[in-house]
């Protein structure tokens, strides 16, 4: 039996083009510190910079606001801790971020919550009155995308609301990255995070955009890197891997033909869900980035629907934290007021074949039914 991954939202495989360029990056005379002035030194500068431009072009920024990190996570961290030592005030925070983005706030100072409809959708009035409730307001954060539900969030009329409360706007865009058009210039935002892994890139490095003119303390001291924004010497081989990864994507209709190819998949998804009885679908059906789709299920446990599909060769993720014991509800769809524990996400990517769909379409309504046969006869 072969395997079926659809779990791309969690991490993507690597793009052959990002493992070739890579590689030559490892080992021998190219393994130098980009910070040296030999010739060693300025041909992996030289590399840096070209992928700095690459992943500039991808997310509509200027190459210098680009700031290579090891992740989305430490980004988030990053524009977290700057934007709390340049202005004293709440963040206002929905429950339907990302636990990096509510677990750095809450250790930041004091989060104001944003409500969202049943969609997980945040609208610029909640901010408003959240920014009203808060008094001083230091950062607003607002994700591009959910990563659970698929959901995309009103970013500009976000923007505008935090310029309202005279905050910056942080966007988590790590799910939206390489699967939707991301314009950091044209959209007036302060501050956005990205990881590579999620769009075909290298795991353990990611970036924050930082507005021109925006001075932030950074998190990592203890180096000039990053013009001083991001201690610590460069990850070389992932960044130029990152850099492979958003080459790749600006192909001429790559990122375009990507994205309708996985909204075409995640479509038969979701057309199939008539034929499991009380599933539903969670988040916004049209209004959500192409490769991401939330699924509940009635009257089953998500562990058991994740690991029957596993069984059948389909690898999905529920839209519950794991920890070692048990499977906790999920903030985010507690956040919309929907079924916390029953969630099944299913996210395609560039590797993903028509297939893999066939094979979770073809198990779904088998795993559920004999899991309630299993329940009723317990």
């Amino acid at each position: 039996m072969g395997r079926h991954y659809l779990d791309h939202a969690s991490t993507s495989p690597a793009r052959p083009e990002v493992v070739e360029a890579m590689l030559g990056w490892m080992t021998g005379e190219r393994s130098a510190d980009p910070a040296r002035v030999h010739t060693e030194g300025r041909v992996a500068r030289a590399a840096v910079e070209e992928a700095r431009e690459a992943v500039a072009e991808l997310l509509g920024a200027r190459p210098r606001e680009v700031v290579f990190t090891s992740g989305a996570t430490e980004a988030i961290n990053a524009a977290v801790w700057g934007a709390s030592r340049r202005r004293a005030g709440a963040m206002l925070c929905a429950g339907v971020e990302h636990s990096a983005v509510r677990d750095a706030s809450r250790r930041a100072g004091p989060v104001v919550d944003v409500p969202v409809d049943r969609a997980g959708r945040m609208h610029a009035e909640a901010v408003i009155e959240a920014a009203a409730t808060a008094g001083e307001v230091s950062l607003v954060h607002c994700q591009w995308a959910n990563h659970e539900v698929g959901t995309t969030q009103p970013v500009p009329e976000v923007a505008e609301a935090a310029r309202r409360a005279g905050a910056l706007v942080h966007v988590d865009a790590a799910a939206a990255a390489g699967h939707l058009p991301v314009d950091f210039a044209g959209s007036d935002l302060d501050l956005v995070s990205v990881s590579a892994h999620k769009l075909g890139g290298p795991k353990g490095v990611g970036a924050l955009l930082v507005r021109r003119g925006l001075r932030m303390d950074p998190l990592l001291v203890g180096g000039e890197q990053e013009r001083a924004r991001r201690a610590g010497l460069e990850n070389v081989p992932g960044i130029v891997g990152f850099g492979a990864a958003a080459r790749a994507l600006l192909a001429e209709g790559r990122l375009a033909a990507e994205a309708e190819s996985a909204r075409r998949m995640t479509e038969r998804v979701l057309d199939a869900v008539p034929a499991v009885p009380g599933a539903s679908v969670y988040g916004d059906p049209a209004g959500r980035v192409p490769h991401i789709v939330c699924l509940g299920v009635e009257g089953v446990e998500a562990e058991a629907v994740v690991l029957g599909l596993d069984q059948a060769g389909v690898a999905v993720h529920s839209g519950s934290a794991c920890s070692s014991e048990t499977l906790e509800p999920s903030p985010v769809l507690e956040a919309m007021g929907v079924d916390a524990d029953r969630s099944v996400r299913v996210s395609v990517g560039w590797s993903t074949t028509d297939d893999d769909i066939d094979a979770l379409v073809a198990a779904l309504p088998d795993v559920v039914a004999r899991l309630r046969a299993l329940r009723a006869g317990g």
